[in-house]
C-alpha cells in the first residue's frame, strides 16, 4: 500500500524533474505545490484501484506521459493538415468501442486520453458492459474492433498495466 509519505516523494520528484532545477527555492516550492496537491488528490489514493500496486506502474506511467504527448502530437498535425486542406472529406460521427479497463480511475485516465486528442471526444462510458462511446471526428470505420484499434489500444495497453 503506498503511503502519502511515498505520494508526496513522487510529486516532488516529478516537479524537479520537470524544473530541471535543484534550487533550494524550487525545492521548497516543489514540496508546497506537492503538498497541496496530495491534499486535493488524497481522495483518489483511497479508492480500490487507483493506488500504483508496485514501482514498475510508476514506470509504466512515466512511460504513458511522452506516449500520449506523441499521439497528441500526431493528431494535431492531422487537425491542421484537414484546416490548410479543406477538401479532405471528413465524416464525424460516434462510434463504439471497448475497453478491457475495470477500475473508475483507469477509465477516467483513458477517456480524458481519448478526449485530449484532437479530434476524438469521449461522450459516454458503458462500464458494465466494457464499451466507450466517442464521437470521432473522421469515422474510418464503424467496427467495433477496428475502431477499438485506431481509438483506444495504444492509451489501454499502457493503462492496464498501470491501473490492472
Amino acid at each position: 500500500m503506498i503511503t502519502n509519505i511515498s505520494i508526496f516523494i513522487f510529486y516532488c520528484a516529478i516537479w524537479l524533474a520537470l524544473t530541471c532545477s535543484f534550487s533550494l527555492p524550487n525545492i521548497i516550492k516543489a514540496a508546497l505545490i506537492s503538498a497541496a496537491v496530495l491534499f486535493f488528490t488524497r481522495s483518489l489514493f483511497k479508492k480500490e484501484g487507483a493506488v500504483f500496486k508496485g514501482p514498475q506502474r510508476y514506470l509504466w506511467f512515466l512511460y504513458y506521459i511522452p506516449l500520449f504527448i506523441w499521439e497528441c502530437f500526431k493528431a494535431n498535425l492531422d487537425g491542421a493538415w484537414r484546416v490548410i486542406q479543406p477538401d479532405l472529406p471528413m465524416r464525424p460521427g460516434i462510434v463504439k468501442v471497448k475497453t478491457r479497463l475495470k477500475s473508475e480511475t483507469g477509465l477516467t485516465f483513458l477517456a480524458n486520453s481519448i478526449t485530449l486528442k484532437p479530434g476524438t471526444m469521449t461522450v459516454d462510458i458503458d462500464q458494465e458492459n466494457g464499451f466507450i462511446y466517442v464521437h470521432w471526428v473522421d469515422v474510418e470505420s464503424q467496427d467495433i474492433e477496428k475502431a477499438t484499434r485506431q481509438i483506444v489500444d495504444k492509451f489501454e495497453k499502457v493503462l492496464l498495466r498501470i491501473f490492472g
